[in-house]
């Protein structure tokens, strides 16, 4: 009942499903997003706490408990449950999670326990949505690669092998030069959407 990952043939540590792990935090995600924009466009933050609660609630029984009984687990596992298996290592995980634990701590002394609202809840906030999406999108387990740090003992069965920063990269993994502008472009183009008004009163109202 308590333990942390599941033993696999194969494979001599713990391990979890990264499939699952993706899932799960995908709809984390989603619902999470969801209530933050409802209370960041209509101010009622009611929606905000009741999720923060439940991050906090799945979370908790994923480091204490034993994660394949969390809530959105469960639900990762039965969306991919027709999916080939991809395995991941648990001690990376465990630490990556921790960290997602001690955000969801912050979230909730500031949102549900004192009803705070301000720049440290949205940033804090805006930072569990933005591990979540790099986990659920990209398979990037930013916890993970920190984990390699404070370890002598690089995380094993990392997804894709990401863990190797050292590898040497495939030509299909490379960007040549037209990737290049059209990316550089993109990211030129999107920021002046995002920030161009801003940009503009800064400048013609000095």
């Amino acid at each position: 009942m308590f333990k942390f990952g599941e033993k696999v043939a194969g494979y001599d540590i713990l391990v979890f499903n990264e499939r699952e792990v993706r899932a799960a935090a995908g709809i984390i995600f989603l619902f999470v997003f969801m209530a933050f924009m409802n209370g960041f466009l209509t101010g009622n933050n009611e929606p905000t706490k009741l999720m923060v609660s439940v991050f906090l609630f799945d979370f908790f029984i994923r480091i204490v408990v034993n994660p394949k009984y969390s809530p959105s687990m469960i639900m990762g596992r039965w969306m991919v449950n027709n999916q080939t298996p991809e395995y991941v290592g648990a001690p990376q995980k465990r630490w990556a999670w921790a960290f997602g634990f001690f955000l969801a701590m912050v979230m909730f002394y500031l949102v549900v326990l004192n009803d705070i609202r301000g720049p440290v809840n949205i940033l804090t906030c805006a930072l569990c949505l933005g591990l979540l999406f790099f986990e659920a999108v990209f398979g990037i387990c930013a916890g993970c690669k920190i984990y390699n740090i404070f370890h002598q003992d690089s995380a094993k069965y990392c997804p894709g092998e990401s863990c190797d920063l050292n590898k040497k990269r495939t030509p299909i993994q490379s960007l040549n030069l037209a990737q290049s502008l059209i990316f550089t472009l993109s990211i030129l183009v999107l920021f002046y959407l995002v920030f161009g008004d801003i940009i503009e009163f800064l400048i013609f109202n000095k």
